[in-house]
């Protein structure tokens, strides 16, 4: 039997992932010593690069070309707020869009503003996505493409501890009252796909005292779900 896409199959790779996203950053953070902060090493691109090999992987399997998948260039799409927005992977069949994807990272000490700006980028990157949408800049198709959303958050004290928070005129949702950040982002996927702002997101926490290994906070923001909604859909779209 094969292990394509099964648990163990999904976990060797993803724990491959990791190591790789770790890495990756360490060898970017050696470069940065002159520079301010740890500011390279945030931004240098390539970080998570094998979860687009997964994603790579899983297309080919399921029938897709080498020219039909993308993670290296051409990844810009039009917008309807802005020309362009540049993705992390796409997948388009006979000239239409299948799927594109959002691949992000949280790595500490800074947590709470930096949670913000991811929350206000994946929904600004949806909204403008499914407004371009419905505005035919993808031709005049009526399937939609499946959008997914991938975070990968550090496993640190500080995303696991409680967190307050100050709303002085009106009450915030009790599901964010004294929620960790990493509670924060299971509220946040989850709300992302009951919203159909993406058709399926993916959580992981990883440590960075242990590289390879990473956990899966809920069940439903699991990889095993995302990577098999991902896949249904390639299979559907041929």
């Amino acid at each position: 039997m094969s292990r394509f896409l099964s648990s163990p199959w999904i976990r060797e790779r993803a724990s491959e992932a990791v190591e790789y996203f770790w890495s990756k950053r360490d060898e970017q953070a050696s470069f940065a010593r002159n520079d301010q902060g740890n500011r390279k090493a945030a931004t240098g691109g390539g970080q998570l690069y094998h979860f687009a090999l997964i994603l790579r992987d899983i297309a080919l399997h399921s029938g897709y070309r080498s020219d039909d998948v993308f993670l290296d260039r051409h990844l810009e799409l039009p917008g309807y707020f802005r020309p362009t927005k540049k993705w992390d992977v796409l997948i388009l069949r006979n000239n239409r869009l299948v799927a594109a994807l959002e691949l992000k990272s949280h790595i500490g000490p800074s947590f709470g503003n930096n949670f913000n700006n991811r929350t206000e980028e994946a929904l600004g990157s949806a909204v403008d996505l499914w407004t371009a949408y419905r505005e035919k800049a993808f031709g005049d198709v009526a399937e939609a493409p499946w959008l997914g959303y991938l975070m990968l958050l550090e496993d640190h004290e500080k995303s696991r501890s409680p967190v307050s928070v100050s709303s002085r005129h009106f009450p915030v949702f009790p599901e964010f009252t004294d929620a960790s950040y990493l509670s924060r982002y299971v509220e946040l996927c989850s709300r992302l796909v009951l919203e159909r702002q993406y058709s399926a997101a993916g959580l992981i926490v990883a440590p960075k005292s242990d590289p390879g290994n990473y956990l899966e906070p809920n069940r439903n923001l699991g990889l095993l779900p995302f990577f098999q909604s991902f896949r249904r859909r390639l299979v559907a779209a041929k």
